[in-house]
């Protein structure tokens, strides 16, 4: 197993989130699995052929998703992600529903609301 990504330089998608998507899907789908040692940032800019601050950026998203992790010196690895991500979901939802509440929306209101959100996010099939 290894790391498969390629980055579209025409693409709209700013290089790093295409890097991020893809670390992240691959890891959602265990084609990298919890525990795989990933690419140093330099070493992955330059297979890449991406500026190492680029590679870097995604690198501190998915560290603070829950994606990867770092251990010093030791490297970067994947991490247990699903876990990672149902609690930070679960967290960012109990925080919508207070403020929302806070705001004094009703509970059809503030599922409305969540429901444009995803719609905009995933797209209408989504």
């Amino acid at each position: 197993m290894s790391l498969k990504i390629t980055v579209d330089p025409a693409s709209a998608i700013p290089p790093f989130e295409q890097l991020r998507e893809q670390i992240a899907g691959q890891a959602r789908s265990g084609a990298l699995p919890v525990g795989y040692r990933m690419p140093t940032v330099r070493g992955l800019a330059g297979q890449l052929g991406l500026a190492a601050n680029t590679v870097a950026k995604a690198y501190r998203v998915l560290e603070v998703d829950g994606v990867i992790e770092t251990r010093g010196r030791n490297g970067t690895f994947i991490a247990a992600a699903g876990d990672a991500a149902a609690r930070q979901a679960a967290a960012a939802a109990a925080e919508y529903a207070h403020r929302a509440h806070r705001l004094g929306l009703d509970r059809s209101s503030a599922l409305a609301a969540v429901e444009e959100a995803l719609r905009a996010t995933y797209g209408e099939s989504g």
